[in-house]
């Protein structure tokens, strides 16, 4: 049986340890920042997302569990939009051994339950383009795609193409 519950105090710094360098990473493959300097952006990114840890107001961080053993975490934020305030999932993460199961599944429709409770009218969040994964889980549960950002990468520099 899966559930949601606060992350303890003692599972924050582990949170930490694992989602800032992956965040880092994703926004490095996807374009978005320099490898070198993606983890310290992260980092700040965190810092300022987060600057009381758990006690942040409007962040909410959950333990996901499953058979009674922690598997993974999500990351709920209220933020307030022109239609009332919404949620806004910074992260979902379930370990691999435990990914396929049917857990994020579980915990994203546990997730609306929360999000009821707070007076959350709706759910949004980011997802990388190369992570199919997330998005195949996303689409599934009913989540649409609300803006799409496109880039192509091109040879060569301006200046040569010209001269051709």
């Amino acid at each position: 049986m899966t559930i949601l519950r606060g992350m303890t105090e003692s599972e924050f710094p582990e949170f930490l340890q694992r989602t800032v360098p992956e965040y880092a990473e994703e926004r490095a493959r996807a374009g978005n920042w320099a490898a070198e300097e993606s983890l310290q952006k992260a980092k700040e990114a965190f810092d300022s997302l987060l600057p009381q840890g758990l006690s942040t107001t409007s962040q909410y961080l959950f333990t996901i569990e499953d058979g009674g053993e922690a598997v993974g975490n999500i990351w709920l934020a209220i933020q307030d939009r022109a239609d009332g305030p919404i949620g806004y999932l910074y992260d979902v993460y379930i370990a691999e051994p435990f990914q396929r199961r049917g857990i994020a599944t579980a915990a994203m429709w546990l997730l609306e339950d929360e999000a009821t409770r707070l007076g959350l009218h709706a759910l949004a969040l980011h997802v990388f383009a190369h992570n199919t994964a997330a998005r195949a889980l996303y689409e599934k549960l009913g989540y649409q795609i609300t803006n799409l950002n496109m880039s192509k990468n091109i040879p060569g520099k301006a200046s040569d193409m010209a001269a051709a």
